[in-house]
């Protein structure tokens, strides 16, 4: 188990893609810049696209430490990084968010598609079964997971969902919330 004031590496979960708001490019870089002054080590998934690329560059241009794991299957697709502090090459999607999950102290989640919303949900999943206990924080860019965070709301109310699973996801706005949550831990936002 990991103490929540101690974050001192940073899962990330984003889109390849940059999506069609600036905001969700604007958050990615404070995100990677506020890691970098707090010596919070990034680890996500190697790309040098999209978000992932922003973020990546972000953590690096004010001397971060970023680790990227990828899939050989992606190597070409997603576009590696080349100017990580260490790139992991794994053998599949499942190896990926394995290393992933198991390198961090906690997970954040910035806009992204379908891989993003994977990664989120086998990683609540993983919490709730016990493999690991990690806080997960959604940083809602401009109401982008207003609905998500319904959705979450009405399985949870029609009884679909356990509260301890819940109780370690926080939804922030800016990034200077985590600052705050490194300190107090906040009222779950489910509860």
């Amino acid at each position: 188990m990991h103490s929540d004031s101690h974050l001192n590496v940073i899962a990330v979960f984003c889109g390849s893609k940059t999506g069609t708001n600036p905001v969700f490019a604007t958050d990615a870089v404070a995100i990677g810049h506020w890691m970098a002054k707090k010596n919070v080590a990034l680890v996500y998934g190697g790309g040098s696209a999209g978000l992932m690329g922003i973020l990546a560059d972000a953590v690096l241009e004010k001397g971060g430490k970023v680790t990227g794991i990828i899939p050989a299957l992606l190597l070409e697709w997603e576009v590696q990084h080349r100017g990580l502090t260490e790139l992991i090459i794994v053998d599949d999607m499942h190896e990926r968010k394995k290393q992933l999950y198991s390198r961090c102290d906690a997970a954040l989640v910035l806009p992204g598609g379908f891989g993003t919303l994977d990664e989120l949900f086998e990683i609540i999943t993983w919490n709730q079964l016990t493999i690991h206990d990690k806080p997960i924080f959604i940083v809602n860019s401009d109401g982008f997971y207003n609905a998500l965070l319904q959705h979450i709301e009405q399985m949870k109310k029609e009884g679909f969902l356990y509260q301890e699973a819940l109780d370690k996801i926080q939804v922030i706005n800016k990034v200077e919330e985590l600052d705050a949550y490194r300190t107090n831990r906040p009222r779950p936002l489910f509860s």
